[in-house]
């Protein structure tokens, strides 16, 4: 199987928090699409530096993370992160690479979402047997 990518969309949580108390209007929301290139062997959201700062996320905490090549480093965490694909959306953390790393939905969002990796098209797509799962969209 090759490389798949989707097209999802990343969205300041905190920013959703405040149209829902009315303190901020929905065009105020920092929002970003993005290519992301999906990774089922990875756990979690990766996010980049430019991704991070273009919606000022906030820092929760400072972990240890070892990456697919080995390595292992302390990345930031920044949360709340909501991550859109088509009819499906979670909330989640993310964990920031360097610079204009490439970012990665890992398995928990993916999961959480209920999306699957269709092997024959190359793709992510909705899992078929829960076609309208219901998502509260703003």
């Amino acid at each position: 199987m090759g490389l798949i990518y989707a097209e999802v969309e990343i969205i300041n949580g905190d920013d959703l928090a405040l149209v829902r108390r009315n303190v901020i209007g929905l065009e105020e929301v920092k929002r970003m699409h993005i290519t992301a290139l999906v990774d089922s062997g990875s756990y979690m959201l990766a996010i980049n530096e430019n991704i991070q700062e273009h919606l000022q996320l906030p820092v929760v905490e400072r972990r240890k993370y070892q990456l697919a090549n080995g390595v292992i480093a302390e990345y930031d965490m920044v949360a709340p992160v909501e991550l859109r694909f088509k009819n499906r959306q979670t909330t989640c953390r993310a964990i920031v690479l360097p610079g204009d790393a490439e970012p990665l939905p890992g398995a928990i969002p993916l999961e959480d979402m209920d999306v699957l990796i269709h092997p024959q098209r190359q793709e992510l797509i909705v899992n078929p047997d829960h076609p309208d799962f219901a998502q509260m969209r703003l």
